[in-house]
């Protein structure tokens, strides 16, 4: 991991009490990655929710990828979002 993703990354679990690494996933040729089983069931994640996927970029480069169920946007990005990008752009 690149010595500034690390460094996003603290940040946001400083400010993020509730997040955490989950699991980690592997992309394939097609671009596709499979969430865990474990982790659809504690998300309550149905076939065919929609997740909005957040990219957070720093010097040009996309550093951090989220998803958030849409439903849930608009309430995550003012309170959990925004504090931690404020910390990460300053």
């Amino acid at each position: 991991m690149p010595k500034h993703t690390a460094s996003i990354v603290e940040s946001m679990m400083d400010n993020v009490k509730c997040c955490r690494v989950d699991s980690v996933v592997t992309v394939d040729s097609k671009g596709q990655i499979v969430l865990p089983k474990d982790l659809r069931e504690k998300a309550k994640l149905k076939p065919n929710n929609k997740l909005a996927v957040i990219a957070c970029e720093r010097d040009g480069e996309v550093c951090c990828i989220m998803m958030v169920r849409t439903e849930d946007l608009g309430s995550t990005v003012k309170n959990m979002l925004e504090p931690m990008l404020k910390e990460i752009f300053k």
